[in-house]
């Protein structure tokens, strides 16, 4: 299990480019879709988590998953593939930089990637809202203008999530114990 997990996610950092968020699409394919490591709800929670606490957001979704497949183990094995390949192409960039920084055929690849890294972060976004009400849809859309337009800071808004949830739980439970 351990060297699948690296493996697995040694891949999906391999071929992804455009930092954590591009990865996140290809997670899900790989730990949802294909290995049926973790129920899509799950996923979404780990998602949630690995985006309110500190560090790359594809980095701590492999914590997420490793650690559920493996425990510790399996956390430090997820982790590594995650993130050695990204460590081995920056230090590879890092020794041939100065050669190829002013070269206008690597300035246009990297020009042509953007729309297709934008793609890559849209495109889980989409897949997220999969069985979820439309109020809620529309209150991640208000969330999300809040902090882009408003520059209202996500520490809040995720608290006011969490206070939010807590409040429901506590009316939903009362309001099945009157019955």
């Amino acid at each position: 299990m351990l060297l699948e997990l690296f493996t697995t996610f040694f891949k999906i950092g391999l071929f992804t480019f455009g930092g954590g968020f591009a990865m996140i699409p290809l997670i899900e394919r790989e730990v949802i879709e294909r290995k049926r490591w973790i129920e899509r709800k799950d996923f979404v929670d780990m998602l949630v988590l690995a985006q309110s606490v500190p560090g790359p957001v594809a980095v701590n979704t492999a914590v997420f998953v490793g650690y559920k497949r493996a425990g510790v183990a399996g956390a430090v094995a997820a982790t590594l593939g995650t993130v050695l390949p990204s460590f081995l192409a920056i230090l590879l960039l890092a020794l041939f930089f100065a050669e190829v920084r002013d070269n206008r055929y690597v300035d246009a690849a990297f020009r042509a990637m953007r729309p297709a890294v934008v793609a890559l972060i849209v495109a889980p976004l989409v897949g997220l809202t999969k069985g979820m009400r439309w109020y809620l849809i529309a209150l991640a859309g208000v969330v999300a203008m809040a902090v882009w337009y408003f520059g209202f800071s996500p520490i809040y808004l995720i608290a006011g999530g969490v206070a939010v949830g807590v409040f429901m739980a506590v009316y939903n439970g009362r309001k099945g114990a009157r019955r």
